[in-house]
């Protein structure tokens, strides 16, 4: 029987309630090696919604799962017709205060890595080295016959080419790029193969229900046994993927931080919760510890 993967999370248990103090987020990145674990969360201030928080796109979308994709063809291509819509919208997005926060703490030497769940490429893109993309990145696309790696924008190229004319408005765009189409709307799209050997491709990213390569996971591990602290922000740590490296983290005694509005999976294993919106609550220790954050 196909599992489906879990996508919501109902608390079983009173969970302490969330803080306005970020004075805890300040003190730790002060003491240095704070490893970040990121989500959702930190990118809404850039235009991408959540899954899960307030208005988050689980209340009327269900993402694409692994197992869809490989066995329906239909499935993959109203996949990769509402991905093209939303990657284009996706593509534009820009760092927010929060991510230009973590690269100045990075630059000030108080992280010791940054893992994360998003696969938008904003951290990068505001300026952090090494991080760790836990999910991939919608930027690449690889092919599941012969595992060849290509760009986006040159499958985003080929099936502008393929599909002339399609330009349907999407209702919203999605934390993985997809943008919300009806059938109607994505009609006849045509999909491409890879070029190499004409297999089927797939966006390199961890779709619900596939698992992170072990060889990923072992070193998202090692960065968690290394830290100080483990600084989550922005994730409802409702998938293993994430809450794991907060659950191994609190058996070894590292304390663990959470800046997310909401109550998360991870909440009764951390030291503090900060229900505070990521960039201003960010900005606020990055003015505490005197760094400053690029505008």
């Amino acid at each position: 029987m196909r599992m489906r993967p879990t996508l919501s999370w109902t608390p079983t248990e009173d969970l302490p309630p969330g803080s306005t103090d970020p004075a805890p987020v300040a003190d730790a990145l002060g003491a240095g090696r704070v490893l970040v674990l990121s989500g959702a969360g930190l990118s809404t201030e850039s235009g991408i919604p959540d899954y899960r928080g307030e208005g988050g796109s689980l209340s009327r979308h269900t993402p694409m799962t692994y197992q869809d994709f490989t066995g329906d063809p239909q499935a993959r291509r109203r996949y990769w017709a509402r991905s093209h819509l939303g990657w284009r919208t996706f593509g534009r997005a820009r760092p927010n205060a929060g991510h230009r926060a973590v690269v100045a703490f990075g630059r000030r030497g108080l992280l010791s890595g940054v893992i994360t769940q998003n696969v938008d490429g904003l951290h990068q893109a505001a300026g952090s080295e090494g991080v760790v993309e836990l999910h991939g990145s919608l930027d690449r696309v690889v092919c599941l016959s012969c595992g060849a790696r290509s760009a986006r924008r040159e499958l985003a190229r080929r099936l502008t080419e393929a599909n002339p004319g399609f330009a349907p408005v999407a209702a919203h765009i999605n934390p993985d790029g997809d943008a919300d189409l009806t059938d109607d709307q994505v009609g006849d799209f045509r999909v491409v193969p890879c070029l190499v050997c004409g297999g089927v491709l797939k966006p390199d990213v961890v779709f619900f229900g596939e698992a992170v390569p072990p060889e990923r996971v072992e070193h998202c591990r090692s960065l968690v046994r290394a830290a100080a602290t483990l600084l989550v922000l922005g994730s409802s740590l409702t998938v293993m993927s994430g809450l794991r490296f907060v659950r191994q983290a609190a058996g070894a005694g590292t304390p663990v931080l959470i800046v997310n509005r909401d109550p998360t999976r991870g909440d009764r294993h951390a030291v503090t919760r900060v229900a505070l919106p990521l960039g201003a609550a960010l900005t606020d220790v990055a003015d505490r510890l005197g760094v400053p954050v690029d505008a």
